[in-house]
Order: C-alpha cells, then sequence, then structure tokens
C-alpha cells in the first residue's frame, strides 16, 4: 500500500513540475500541455526506481529530493541530459520529434496512446545509455478526416516529425499515407486493418499489424471442415465492412461454399432497421452467417438477433476479429445474453509473464491518466502500438547522431502548404531500420514483411459464458490444429476433429447443418421439361378447362419418392418449361439456363449429367443407367463363309494344339518302341504310326494297342485334353454359326463417321453436340421425337430418307427396344453419367437428395417404379450378345495344355532314368570314347527289349501234323528264378543244338542259341514233348 501512496503522490507531483516549466522551451520531464497539442519528452521512468515498500519519511525525501531536480531542469535552457547514463552523464541526447495523429475522443486511441507512452518509458528506462530520445507531439484529429490530414501536414511542416504514428481509418490514411509519401515520413500504424491502404503502393506506410484479409483462409478453414456450403455475409457499410468482402467471397469460393445474399447494415441503423434486416435474412434457406463490424453495431446487431429466434438451434454466427479483438469492449451483458455460441476467428497472444506484468502495469498508469474510467481494457492493439513504438524507438537509435532535418524545397509566392513542405533527409534509412527490425514483443516475434507484420497465428473461439473460449488455431501452413504442438510441415487440414468441443446456439454440441427450410418461406419453383415423345420418362397434360398441368412420369415418380426420404419436409411445385399453349419453351440447355439465372429453383425431368452443365448448375447423384449407345437393325447374314470351322479357335490355341499333336506322337514312340511291334518296321511305318495314333484321339479311333504303363498314363491324359477341347470346338462352333444370323448392320461410330450413312438422334438432346463435335454434318443428322418415329427411320434406312443408326442415351434405347427388340440391337458407344437432378450452383439440399437418391435405388421402391413404366417383354431376344465374341484363346485353356505337358515329360524322365539303369554296363565300360558309347545306346534303343513281358511270355510253337502228331518246341526263359531246372533236362542240353527231322536245325535252336550268346545267365530248357491228338 505504500508503493500506491508513493505513486499517488508523484501523480500529484506532475502538475507541479508542468506549470514551472516554461512555454519557450518543454521541460525534460514527462508533460508539456498547450491548446489542443501535447508534447512527451521521455526520460528513464521514475516509477521503477520506487522500491517496493517505502516508509512514509524516506517518501518524504525522495519527493523533496525530485522537486528540486525538476526546479533545476526546467532552470536550463540547453538540450534535456539523459538521466542515469552512469559514466556517460555529460554526453549530449539527441531529441527526434515523432508526430502521433489519433481521435484522442475514442476509448481505442487512449488505450493506443497510453500504451506508446509506457513503450518508450520502459524502453529507455532498459536502455538508459542510448543517445536519442523520441519527443512525441500528439494531435487530435477530432474523428474527422479533414482535421487529421491538417495535423499530419502541421507536424510534417512545422514540427519536421520523422515519422507519424496513425492514422486509425482508410479515409484519414490515404491522405496522410500520401504525405509522408511525398515527405519522405514513414506513416506507422497500429490499427488501420483495412486492406485497400495497401493498395496504395506507398513505400513509407508501415502497417504494425495484419490486415483484415488475413483471416479469410481461416474462415473458410471452418466453412470447409463443417462442410457447409452456403454463408450469408453481414457486415457494416463504410469502408471498414466493405473492405474484407472481395477477399473473403474469393475464399470460400475456393472451398465450393457460394453467399447467396450480402447483408448492409448501415453504422447508424436504427433498431427497427436491424430488425427488418434479421426477419429478411429468416425467409432464407441458409443459416450460417459471418459478421463483420465493429462492437458497437455488433452488440446492438446481436441483441436483436436474439430477440427474434436467430440465436437457437440450428444457426450459426461467425465473427471475424473486428468484433472478437475487441470482445472485452462489448458490454458483458450483451456477450452472456445474446452472444452464447457463436464462433469467432481472433488473433492470437500468448500468455507470458512479460504480458501480465504490462497489464497490469499499464491499468494502473490509465486509471491514473483517466479516473474517469472506470475498469479499462486493454486489447490487440494496444499490444500492436506498444511494439510499434519500441521498434520506432528502436530504428531510431540504430541510426546514431544523424542529422534529423528537412530539405525544404523552393515553392513559389502563390504556392499552398501542401507545395512547401520538405522531405526528410532520413526517410529512407529509418525505412530501411524499420525493415530489418526484429525482437520478441509482447505478442511474440516482430517482424516486417513487406510493410506489414507477418502473419501470425490465429486463433478459433467459442463464446461460452462472459468471455471466449479457444477450440483450435489456424496457421497458414498447416490449417486448423487442436494445439500448437501438433504441427505436420507436410499438411493442410481442414478436418472439424482438429477442433475442440464447440457449443453451438441453442446450447447444442451438434454442429447445425447450415441450412433450414423455413416455414415461412418460398416454395421451391422446379422446372420439368414438355416432351412430344418418350413420355415414359415425363409427361405433362394440361386441363384446358382449368388451365393446369399434370405431371406424371418416371422421374417424376422417382423425385417423389427421394422427397420421401429426406427428413425433413420440402414445399415444392413443378412448373412445365412451356408457352402459355402448351409448346415447350426450350431445350434442355435453356431450362439450364433458367436455373443458372435463379429464375427456378431446380429441374426434374430426363436430364443428363455433363461436364459443361455443371459448369452452371449442380447435379445429385445418377438415378439412372448411364452411357450413349448406338441403336441399329440386324443384318442378314447367311451367306456361307468356307473357313467358318476356323473361327471358333484363335491362331495360337491352332498352333498350340497342333504342336502338342506331335509331341504326344514322339512321346509315345519312344515309349512303345522297344516293346510294341506296332511301332517298329520302316522308319516311314513308325511316322506314320505315330501320328495316325496321336491325331486319331480327335475322334477317339486309334488301334494301336499300348504296352507301356507310361505310355497308357500319358495318352489318359491327353485324351482327357482331346476330350474337353473337341467339346468346347463344337459348342462354340455352334454359338458362332448362331449368332452369325444377329449381327448389326453398323458396329463401331468410326465405320459410320466414314461410311456417309445417316444419324438420328433424339430431339433436344446433348447428343447433337455429341455429333457436331465428332465431325458429322448437319445433313446427315435427323432427329427423332417418340419410339415409333425411331422405329420408321430406321426401316426405311440411310438409302430411302431414313437413317442407318441411332445414336442415343441408354435409357431412351432401351425404350425403343422393349418395342421393338426382334429388330433392333444395341452397342455402347460412350459412357455418360446419366440422368440427375438439377439444383442452383452451391444448393444444400444436393447432398441430402443424393443420399436419398441412393436410398431409393438401393431398395425395392425402384424396382416398382420400373416396372409400372418399363414393363419387361419376354419375347425379345437378348441384344446385348449380337457382337460378342465366341472364340477361344490359349489363355481359355493353358491349364490343360500344361497339364498334358507335365505328364508327357515326367512319363519321359521316368522312362530315360529305367533306360539307363538298364545299359549301366555299357555307360561305365571302360572300353570306348563317350561317342561311342552313345551310339551303342541308340542301337540298344533300337532292338527290342526282350526283357519285357511282352517278349518273354511269347511262346514259338512249330507244328507238324505228322501221323496225328504236333512236335512242339516250347522255350520257357527263367529269369532270377529260385526253381530248379526241369528233371528231363540236363545241363549238356544247354549246349545241344536241336534239330528237326530231316537234321537242320529249327528255328527255335536259332532263336536258342542268340538267347544263349546274348543273355548268358538265362536258362534254357528245351523240351520235345510228342502230344498225341
Amino acid at each position: 500500500m505504500e508503493a500506491l501512496h508513493a505513486l499517488s503522490y508523484f501523480s500529484k507531483l506532475f502538475p507541479l513540475i508542468n506549470t514551472s516549466s516554461s512555454s519557450s522551451h518543454p521541460p525534460c520531464p514527462f508533460f508539456s500541455h498547450t491548446q489542443n497539442k501535447h508534447t512527451f519528452a521521455f526520460s528513464p521512468k521514475p516509477f521503477s526506481m520506487i522500491p517496493p515498500r517505502i516508509s512514509f519519511n524516506a517518501e518524504k525525501l525522495l519527493l523533496l529530493a525530485l522537486s528540486l531536480f525538476a526546479i533545476v531542469m526546467t532552470s536550463s535552457d540547453g538540450p534535456c541530459p539523459a538521466v542515469g547514463q552512469g559514466n556517460n552523464n555529460n554526453a549530449t541526447i539527441i531529441r527526434v520529434d515523432i508526430g502521433v495523429v489519433l481521435d484522442l475522443e475514442t476509448r481505442g486511441a487512449q488505450m493506443g496512446l497510453s500504451c506508446i507512452n509506457m513503450s518508450l518509458s520502459d524502453f529507455y528506462s532498459s536502455n538508459p545509455s542510448y543517445k536519442t530520445r523520441l519527443v512525441l507531439n500528439v494531435r487530435d484529429s477530432k474523428q474527422d478526416e479533414v482535421a487529421a490530414a491538417a495535423a499530419a501536414l502541421d507536424l510534417i511542416k512545422n514540427k519536421q516529425v520523422q515519422a507519424i504514428i496513425g492514422p486509425e481509418g482508410l479515409v484519414q490514411g490515404d491522405f496522410i499515407i500520401d504525405l509522408g509519401n511525398k515527405s519522405h515520413v514513414p506513416i506507422i500504424s497500429f490499427s488501420a486493418t483495412n486492406p485497400s491502404l495497401r493498395s496504395i503502393r506507398s513505400p513509407y506506410f508501415v502497417r504494425a499489424l495484419q490486415n483484415d484479409s488475413s483471416q479469410v483462409n481461416a474462415i473458410s478453414a471452418v466453412i470447409q471442415a463443417f462442410g457447409w456450403k452456403e454463408a450469408v455475409l453481414i457486415y457494416v457499410d463504410n469502408e471498414f465492412g466493405e473492405s474484407i468482402i472481395p477477399s473473403l467471397t474469393y475464399a470460400l469460393r475456393e472451398v465450393s461454399t457460394q453467399v447467396p445474399y450480402r447483408s448492409i447494415i448501415s453504422p447508424s441503423a436504427t433498431d427497427d432497421q436491424i430488425l427488418e434486416e434479421l426477419y429478411k435474412l429468416m425467409t432464407m434457406q441458409t443459416r450460417v452467417f459471418i459478421v463483420h463490424m465493429l462492437p458497437t453495431l455488433g452488440s446492438r446487431l446481436f441483441a436483436k438477433a436474439k430477440e427474434v429466434g436467430m440465436m437457437s438451434e440450428g444457426y450459426v454466427w461467425i465473427l471475424t476479429n473486428g468484433i472478437t479483438d475487441r470482445l472485452s469492449s462489448v458490454v458483458s451483458s450483451v456477450v452472456t445474453s445474446s452472444m452464447q455460441g457463436v464462433l469467432g476467428i481472433r488473433t492470437y497472444i500468448p500468455n507470458t509473464p512479460n504480458l501480465d506484468n504490462f497489464m497490469f502495469r499499464w491499468k494502473m498508469k490509465f486509471q491514473q491518466d483517466n479516473p474517469s474510467i472506470l475498469n479499462p481494457t486493454l486489447n490487440i492493439f494496444g499490444y500492436r502500438a506498444y511494439d510499434a513504438t519500441r521498434a520506432l524507438a528502436m530504428a531510431i537509435e540504430e541510426m546514431g547522431a544523424t542529422n534529423f532535418t528537412f530539405q525544404m524545397l523552393n515553392a513559389s509566392t502563390n504556392a499552398t502548404d501542401l507545395d512547401s513542405i520538405g522531405v526528410s533527409q532520413n526517410g529512407q534509412k529509418l525505412l530501411q531500420e524499420l525493415a530489418n527490425m526484429m525482437f520478441t514483443g509482447l505478442t511474440g516475434n516482430f517482424k516486417l514483411v513487406n510493410g506489414q507484420l507477418e502473419s501470425s497465428v490465429l486463433q478459433i473461439v467459442n463464446i461460452n459464458g462472459n468471455a471466449a473460449r479457444g477450440v483450435g488455431f489456424w496457421t497458414q501452413e498447416n490449417g486448423l490444429l487442436r494445439d500448437l504442438n501438433s504441427f505436420n510441415a507436410s499438411k493442410y487440414s481442414t478436418s472439424k476433429s482438429n477442433l475442440g468441443p464447440i457449443i453451438w446456439p441453442g446450447d447444442t454440441t451438434y454442429f447445425p447443418k447450415g441450412w433450414e427450410i423455413p416455414t415461412n418461406g418460398k416454395r421451391l419453383k422446379i422446372l420439368v421439361p414438355v416432351k412430344v415423345g418418350f413420355s415414359q420418362f415425363v409427361k405433362v397434360t394440361q386441363d384446358p378447362s382449368t388451365n393446369t398441368f399434370q405431371v406424371t412420369g418416371y422421374c417424376i415418380d422417382i423425385f417423389r419418392a427421394v422427397i420421401e426420404k429426406l427428413p425433413y419436409a420440402i414445399a415444392y411445385d413443378l412448373i412445365p418449361f412451356a408457352l402459355p399453349n402448351g409448346i415447350k419453351a426450350g431445350n434442355y440447355n435453356d431450362m439450364i439456363d433458367q436455373v443458372f439465372y435463379q429464375n427456378y429453383d431446380a429441374i426434374v425431368g430426363d436430364t443428363t449429367i455433363t461436364a459443361n452443365r455443371s459448369l452452371y448448375v449442380d447435379f445429385t447423384l445418377p438415378y439412372t443407367e448411364s452411357g450413349v449407345a448406338m441403336l441399329v437393325p440386324y443384318k442378314d447374314s447367311k451367306s456361307k463363309n468356307g473357313w467358318v470351322f476356323l473361327k471358333p479357335l484363335t491362331w495360337d490355341l491352332w498352333l498350340t494344339t497342333g504342336c502338342f499333336f506331335v509331341f504326344i506322337a514322339l512321346v509315345v514312340w519312344i515309349l512303345e518302341h522297344q516293346i510294341n511291334e506296332d511301332f517298329r518296321g520302316p522308319a516311314a511305318h513308325q511316322v506314320g504310326t505315330s501320328f495316325w495314333f496321336s491325331f486319331s484321339t480327335i475322334v477317339f479311333a486309334q488301334r494301336e494297342r499300348i504296352f507301356s504303363n507310361l505310355a497308357r498314363f500319358v495318352v489318359i491324359v491327353w485324351v482327357f485334353v482331346v476330350l474337353i477341347l473337341t467339346q468346347s470346338y463344337t459348342a462354340s462352333l455352334s454359338s458362332l454359326l448362331v449368332v452369325q444370323n444377329l449381327q448389326p448392320t453398323v458396329t463401331n461410330m468410326d465405320w459410320l463417321l466414314k461410311s456417309g450413312e445417316k444419324v438420328g438422334y433424339l430431339d433436344s438432346s446433348f447428343v447433337y453436340e455429341m455429333l457436331k463435335q465428332m465431325k458429322f454434318d448437319d445433313s446427315r443428322l435427323i432427329s427423332y421425337q417418340s419410339p415409333e418415329e425411331c422405329d420408321a427411320l430406321l426401316s426405311n434406312g440411310s438409302t430411302k430418307g431414313g437413317i442407318a443408326a441411332a445414336v442415343d442415351e441408354v435409357p431412351y434405347i432401351k425404350l425403343v427396344l422393349s418395342k421393338y427388340c426382334n429388330k433392333y440391337t444395341m452397342i455402347p458407344t460412350f459412357k455418360t453419367a446419366g440422368f440427375g437432378f438439377v439444383f442452383r450452383k452451391g444448393s444444400p439440399l444436393v447432398p441430402d437428395i443424393s443420399q436419398a437418391i441412393l436410398n431409393v435405388t438401393e431398395g425395392r421402391k425402384m424396382m416398382e417404379i420400373e416396372n409400372a413404366w418399363f414393363p419387361s417383354q419376354t419375347n425379345c431376344l437378348d441384344s446385348t450378345n449380337s457382337i460378342s465374341s465366341n472364340r477361344l484363346g490359349l489363355d481359355n485353356f493353358w491349364g490343360l495344355f500344361l497339364i498334358a505337358g507335365v505328364a508327357a515329360v515326367l512319363a519321359l524322365l521316368i522312362f530315360m532314368v529305367m533306360f539307363i539303369k538298364r545299359n549301366w554296363h555299357i555307360i561305365t565300360s571302360s572300353s570306348g570314347s563317350f561317342w561311342e558309347k552313345t551310339i551303342a545306346l541308340g542301337r540298344q534303343f533300337h532292338q527290342r527289349d526282350l526283357n519285357s513281358h511282352t517278349f518273354r511270355k511269347a511262346r514259338f510253337r512249330d507244328r507238324s501234323m505228322e501221323d496225328g502228331g504236333n512236335v512242339t518246341a516250347t522255350i520257357e526263359t527263367l529269369e532270377d528264378s529260385n526253381f530248379p531246372p526241369s528233371p528231363s533236362s540236363d545241363s549238356s542240353q544247354i549246349d545241344n543244338v536241336l534239330t528237326n527231322e530231316q537234321g537242320s536245325p529249327s528255328a527255335e535252336q536259332g532263336l536258342s542259341n542268340y538267347i544263349d550268346e546274348r543273355y548268358p545267365k538265362i536258362a534254357i530248357n528245351v523240351e520235345l514233348t510228342n502230344v498225341n491228338c
């Protein structure tokens, strides 16, 4: 408390010091006053010299000492020396005049001036050795543009100030900035946020804060996060309100959000005028409002919005920093009662101990200087004024002992004051020093980029209670962030999950959808096309007696089913696009124009979604099958083709099959050559037999017996493959012969374009533009309006005044086919998006309607509507297979060939292993070269394999019919037998040569001798048996 008493004594001391000063030379202490002019010169602040606690006697002594010091200083005629300069007490202090132009009658200007004073006091108290001191020359612009210009002109011409702090607004700023540019005097503003000031492109204008346009991307990010497609702008009707609108509208358009209405409110609007504007907003669908105005008008706006019920559930209010940065100046009762749930964008100010200390000291000083103002508040502009003043003082000090003078211009005797102002010799250097200035201010880093404070973090706030609660942040690099520690340098996010919980108007935590169908609003005006043919889609019937229209059809039923799926009711009127006599008023593009110009709200009908149309209107999701196709007649294709039997299989399959026939023949020959007499003999006989056997498997007519089990395995697998191939070939050939009778006359669009044939299209369809883009001449294009007319044109053909093909969308083609399915076929040509409902660009109904379309098309309701308007035809051929290919390729059967090949190769490997094992003595023989051994193996393969069971069980018999008896020679081969020889034979019989009755060797004798020589281990038992019949 003693410190506070000391401060009060100091405040009483100031008038005494001022009254003792000379009017010709302002004293060095703190304040000098003349009429409407104030001059401040700063030495180190005396408040910092007071100890925290001081006794009453010490306080009296200190006051007496300061009084004597003030008297001595005021009696001096020289410049004011610095206080507390240590060893440099005799140094000269350089006084630098600085101008200040503010509306001193406003609370914001009083706050700014107080922060400027504190900034200089703090700066020089912490840097007592500095040689420069800023002298403030304050002028009151009295909230008048002319007074502000006159004050600036006076400061530049008469005081020759080196810089001017101010102005506050656009109108005042324009002329003052021009003066600064002409006189090379920097104009430093801490509160002019108007983006238009930047367009003046004056190098001598420095903005120590960011303009209003810096927040538009943050606002659009919030809009995009919640998916709102429309937003109404509410702003004050002056330069402050209008300056942000172009950049804000552009930012919203970038995120596909439309601005259907701009509500402009005069600064002097009455309560009734505000209510009138709010009632107008209530009749609109949009429930998202962006407010840009100052707190004085904003508080009145929200009070009336609360009164009419626009602060209830479903509404969204977003404030710019015009209110949120000054929220402390709004009456707390208005905040708590009328602004609950409002979102806002404000400049982020980190809470630091230095900031808290400054706020405490500022509040004490401001109340001392302005005792009539109770509970003063400090906002971002006070902080900016403090930092801007410090930057200016630092820049002046960096310039050193410069001669702060003006170069006076030679003016004529008739020159005005504006012509006679001088040019500052240090303006350019001061600008350069300001541009290079970097330090940590009250609100963070202070750095000027292109004459403006560099971009800073913006905070997303939600007003709850009597204050704004932070729910997230926005940065230019990362978008929306939950907190500043979650930076992701590689991703810009607009996800609402990056925001904290928000309490919306109506005290709800569920975010509003942003639009509603007002109960007292207008009904939707929906256009429907008037059609002559294809009335199944849309049919308009006029009642002549009442002159009313009845609209029915497939598209209408789907729209009504979709409306029933919406969670809310929509009132609408279906209005035919027709002239008073009932004739259609234009084509589909004309209807699109009507919606684009906002004469109507939507279009319901068979409207095709195209890229060009989507530039002007919004489409819902399609509700029909998409695509453009050709409708062409069948041609009579009964002419014979001698090579048609080759078409079922592709050339690669034919070639592969033939190669496998040869391969299987080779494999069977190898496996059967040694043991089967059918595969022995002359070379030509062997080749012919092998190929005959292989190829005869096609019709399963092979006659040769197979003895080898390996060969039987290979043949079984191959016969299975051949069976599959023949059956598939038969089916494909049959299908091909049938399909050829249903071949279309036209198969593709390129042939149609080159042929010169005439082409039909549905009247008023977009297909006409598509055909023109494909270089079809107008003379070749014929329009039709109904399925019957299309059938007549196709039946006549191009040579008889008809058409060769009709190009139309798939739903229309299918409708024609349902009536004439046996005459025509459909050939798909292009992809399109299908039919969709049309709404205005940015209409909030589109997402909900699209979701409802999905619900309808996935349910039974869609089938019921289709069956009601397009009954199926049971006697029609399937036209979709008219040009499908039935040819079979290798990729259909490669698995079968793989199996057959693996089986054959495996059999060959097993055979080779067995053959080498039997003839291993030849391979391991020490005599002979490798080539000789190979030849020996080949010869061994060429000979019969008498070891085979086919030869072991052979019996060679010679039968003679002499005297009723037969002589039989029996050769029995005993191989590896454990049985003893026959008792009727002895060892001498093995070497005997059997002879017949004439004494000549028999055939049995020759065979026995051959076996004895070649196979010594084989025991031969020859028995002669006389069999009596």
